[in-house]
């Protein structure tokens, strides 16, 4: 077999805990002489140089620490792209654009390495039965992929291998990359960035948690067997381990790839109907919802593309490791925003925002009613008031343009135009990880440049309209199982 990537690789990755807590101590002793320095010469400066400096300082702080964080790899940079992509509510402007830079892990771990871990995972008999490619197909912080073929018959399959000690090292590197932004004087530790911090060690235990993932791989691919428009990999529980996921090889092209961009607006409209009706089935049916965005979870296989022989464009579902369950006490107030703003019922919008703890009764009435617009702003594509749109978002058959209607940059300068940043609480972390789910699949349908109009496929949701209305009892019992 062919190797698929090319680049860098290395003998092993440094996880031992007191290597790492010792560089990272190092570093954050470093910046935190460095913000003390800063702050004990800076007082005596005017108010705007003082904060033109500070904000020069927290940028600086913030980018060498994301240099610091990235020479270790493993875990400490996925905890640092977890931070970047959902610390908006809770780290400085500066620290969550300095961590999105933080690029993934490219560097792979050489062959003999990882052919130590799959003996000790599968043994030597498993392994003889399979034709593994030495070179991996994609590496990234946590682990790296390789491409298989069973001996036997042919089965083309990909091997999902974690990185030795990577699990045993989340708690100690999450506590570590804590500990330097204290240190660094970068967060201030309250009880709302507490909570934050526990729900990211539980979500990093997950992505480590191979056997976890497996399950709900099958579970998804369960649950859309019956949906032509989706593929999800069979997991092979015999060439599983805790440390390794094989499941079955499926190919296709990247969302963003030349080949999907030619294929007709009818085509990759289908394919956003496709992706907005997941996030609903996970969100109103399911209450398990896949809530990394990555565009690299996906791909699209095209109708008869390389013997396949159905008549529909599919998207590929790659990965599981990032599903969150989420409690009815959460998910009933979210469900009550989306149907009172498609009502435009004001007031129902804002209850349901106090509900979920980021909205308060004891705002200004103003506050609390300029909030809830913003909200109600963010389900534009499936509304019913079609007058209400811009003109640039609407083509000639009156359907939505998500591409060029720029929603998400729209609503941004709506809030940051009125008074409610002074006013906005920091939200339940859940619904930190919703909203990114659904600016992920906003951003998917765009990337597409579909055009459709939401309003049919939310109503299905809502009211249960239409010929092929969806089955609740069946799908909501099998999250279950």
């Amino acid at each position: 077999m062919s190797s698929r990537r090319s680049g860098k690789s290395v003998s092993r990755i440094k996880t031992g805990s007191f290597e790492r807590r010792l560089s990272l101590t190092r570093a954050g002793l470093f910046a935190g002489t460095r913000m003390a320095s800063h702050m004990a010469t800076n007082w005596l400066s005017s108010k705007e140089t003082r904060e033109e400096r500070h904000k020069a300082m927290l940028s600086t702080q913030a980018r060498f620490l994301v240099d610091e964080l990235g020479k270790l790899k493993g875990s400490v940079v996925k905890i640092g792209q977890v931070m970047a992509l959902y610390g908006e509510h809770f780290l400085p402007e500066e620290v969550t654009t300095a961590l999105h830079t933080l690029e993934d892990q490219t560097t792979s771990l050489e062959w003999p390495a990882i052919e130590r871990v799959l003996k000790a995972e599968l043994g030597d008999e498993k392994l003889a039965q399979l034709d593994i490619d030495p070179d991996p197909i994609g590496a990234a912080s946590l682990g790296q992929v390789h491409r298989a073929v069973r001996r036997s018959d042919g089965l083309e399959l990909v091997l999902k291998i974690q990185y030795p000690g990577v699990a045993d090292a989340v708690d100690s590197d999450l506590n570590a990359v804590a500990q330097i932004l204290k240190m660094a004087r970068l967060v201030s530790f309250g009880p709302e960035f507490e909570d934050w911090l526990e729900e990211v060690r539980e979500m990093m235990h997950r992505e480590v948690d191979y056997r976890l993932e497996a399950s709900t791989t099958e579970k998804f691919r369960k649950m859309l067997a019956d949906d032509p428009r989706f593929i999800v990999p069979r997991v092979l529980p015999e060439y599983s381990s805790p440390q390794v996921i094989a499941s079955t090889y499926e190919y296709g092209h990247p969302v963003s790839s030349e080949t999907v961009g030619e294929l007709s607006l009818e085509r990759r409209s289908e394919l956003g109907k496709a992706a907005l009706e997941l996030f609903f089935r996970e969100l109103f049916i399911w209450g398990e919802i896949q809530t990394d965005p990555n565009f690299g979870n996906y791909r699209i296989r095209i109708a008869g593309e390389e013997g396949d022989d159905t008549d529909h464009d599919r998207i590929v579902l790659l990965d599981f490791g990032a599903v969150q369950a989420y409690s009815r006490e959460f998910l009933d107030p979210v469900i009550q925003m989306i149907q009172a703003s498609y009502e435009d019922n004001l007031e129902a919008v804002i209850d349901g925002g106090v509900k979920l703890r980021f909205m308060s009764r004891d705002w200004p009435q103003d506050v609390l009613e300029t909030f809830g617009r913003v909200c109600m702003s963010v389900l534009e594509p499936l509304s019913g008031d079609h007058d209400s749109w811009p003109d640039y978002a609407v083509n000639s058959k009156g359907q939505y343009r998500w591409k060029q209607s720029d929603l998400p940059s729209r609503v941004a300068r709506q809030a940051a135009r009125s008074a409610i940043s002074r006013y906005f609480r920091v939200p339940p972390s859940e619904f930190v990880f919703l909203n990114r789910k659904l600016i992920g699949v906003y951003t998917f349908i765009a990337v597409l440049y579909s055009e459709f109009n939401g309003e049919p496929l939310l109503r299905k949701y809502l009211y249960g309209e239409g010929d092929d209305r969806p089955d609740a009892s069946a799908t909501s019992q099998s999250t279950k199982a």
